[in-house]
């Protein structure tokens, strides 16, 4: 559903800002594949807020065409696709840390 929407948007559309306190869509998609790499990648085993991740930088508006704000997209939603397949219903019932808290139930179950 995610290619589908940005492939009905023009080069010029996935920039677009309501104004200079908004995101456009290539930084939102940009945000959103970022927090699924790091929450993602280790599910089980690492910090849900990796080390590597530059968070910052994910609101630098620097996508230089739809069709890699795409492959941006599709990196994201692979790691949380490749992740989800992996897990056995005990995974889900394991405890995950995010930003060194401890978090008792995933939160696939527990949506906040």
């Amino acid at each position: 559903m995610g290619i589908r929407t940005i492939e009905q948007l023009s080069e010029d559309e996935i920039h677009w800002t309501y104004n200079s306190e908004s995101n456009s869509v290539a930084i939102i998609v940009k945000h959103i594949s970022g927090n699924m790499i790091s929450r993602w990648t280790d599910f089980l085993t690492t910090d849900g807020e990796k080390g590597n991740r530059n968070r910052d930088e994910e609101f630098t508006d620097d996508i230089p065409s739809k069709s890699e704000l795409i492959n941006i997209w599709e990196k994201g939603g692979k790691v949380l696709i490749d992740t989800l397949s992996s897990l056995s219903e005990q995974d889900l019932l394991k405890n995950i840390t995010i930003r060194g808290e401890n978090h008792l139930k995933c939160p696939l179950l527990a949506i906040e």
